[in-house]
């Protein structure tokens, strides 16, 4: 290992991240990496790329990945699990599986578990179809969180939307039964909200209300070169819609619910993700730049070739209490 002025650019490298001085291995900053990581301890790991549904708006669908890296759209088992324990021991606090739709993952309450083990808050994003008793069971005690994907309760616009399992939309009764199951099961819920141009003048609010959850974040649906491009002129909204959305909905602040909205410029830099293959990525140039795989260089390095802004994190309350 060497100690000197960063020197990333001769190498073909950005650092984006700024100290005064560096520790560089292997071309990367490990000095800066370190120190990302204990400003933004949460990490997105995308483990699955299957999903059972086919949203139109979809910016997680890496069917780039799949052709160009991984045929089955994931990692296996073990290897899964030494992403997860090198993401542990490098600091990060919270670790948050999504997919693709994560629990269509046999092994994903084994991630669970194993995360919970060493240290860290866990949480998922799902559309709940997945969603059992006995699933619930298998990580009891082990997951702290639950993200529900909802983005409408008419069963219309989600059909337009592309939100539907086995040619059916989820109804109400359906969802709230989920929020309840998981909320009885001792797990904190959350429900994420993408408002495109299907739904940008629904007033969920009411529906909101019922399920309850502890935050309700709502996204303005943002194109991702590579992800969602043969949809998303279709879907695309304003900054004015978006912002009429979360006036029609802000009711839901009376009730002591936390209102996250989070604009195109807000989503950008402003998560550490993890892709099905095992490398960080970001979305700073439209689409979506990959690390080398974290198993073979290390988070440290791996991170440092990704771009991610620790101020634009807790502008967005990245920050809360886990």
């Amino acid at each position: 290992m060497e100690q000197q002025i960063c020197l990333l650019a001769a190498y073909g490298w950005r650092c984006h991240f700024v100290c005064a001085e560096h520790i560089v291995c292997n071309n990367i900053c490990l000095f800066c990496s370190m120190k990302i990581i204990q400003r933004v301890p949460s990490v997105n790991y995308h483990l699955w790329q299957p999903c059972n549904m086919k949203c139109g708006f979809c910016f997680a669908a890496f069917d780039d990945v799949r052709k160009d890296v991984l045929p089955k759209g994931h990692l296996p088992k073990n290897q899964s699990l030494e992403v997860v324990g090198l993401l542990a021991e490098a600091g990060f606090k919270k670790i948050n599986f999504a997919g693709g739709e994560p629990l269509l993952c046999p092994w994903l309450s084994k991630l669970i578990i194993h995360a919970h083990d060493l240290g860290m808050t866990t949480s998922i994003v799902t559309n709940g179809t997945k969603i059992t008793q006995q699933w619930l069971d298998s990580v009891h005690g082990k997951l702290g969180w639950a993200a529900l994907s909802v983005d409408s309760v008419n069963m219309e616009t989600n059909q337009s939307i592309g939100r539907v399992y086995q040619g059916k939309s989820l109804s109400i009764d359906q969802i709230l039964q989920t929020t309840a199951l998981l909320k009885n099961n001792g797990v904190r819920l959350k429900i994420n909200t993408v408002v495109c141009s299907k739904n940008k003048t629904e007033v969920l609010s009411s529906f909101i209300e019922k399920a309850m959850p502890e935050r309700w974040k709502i996204f303005q649906v943002l194109p991702v070169k590579g992800q969602n491009d043969a949809r998303i002129e279709e879907m695309k909204v304003s900054e004015d819609d978006f912002l009429n959305y979360i006036k029609i909905n802000e009711s839901v602040r009376l009730k002591g619910i936390v209102m996250v909205p989070e604009a195109n410029d807000d989503m950008t830099d402003s998560y550490i993700m993890v892709d099905p293959a095992g490398r960080f990525f970001d979305n700073s140039g439209g689409g979506y730049k990959y690390s080398q795989a974290i198993a073979s260089v290390g988070v440290r390095a791996a991170i440092g070739q990704t771009k991610i802004s620790a101020e634009k994190f807790l502008s967005r309350d990245g920050l809360y209490r886990w």
